[in-house]
């Protein structure tokens, strides 16, 4: 999985760095998004494709396999 970030789109909500530290933080000067990590340990993608669903402003974006789908049996 890679995670990329489009710090144009950021609102600065900080859902991501809340619920994914090991992957996200906020700029100390204007509060958007700072990817930590573009290519996460496979057990963070859970926790990454949330951040995805929480942004508000849609600047998060994966690319690679399963992504955002059901994976409920």
């Amino acid at each position: 999985m890679r995670v990329d970030v489009d710090r144009t789109k950021c609102c600065g909500s900080g859902m991501c760095a809340l619920t994914e530290p090991q992957v996200f933080d906020q700029s100390e000067q204007d509060g958007t998004v700072v990817l930590l990590c573009p290519h996460p340990l496979e057990e963070l993608w859970d926790s990454v494709e949330e951040c995805v669903r929480l942004c508000p402003s849609q600047a998060i974006s994966l690319d690679g396999p399963a992504l955002l789908t059901d994976r409920t049996p």
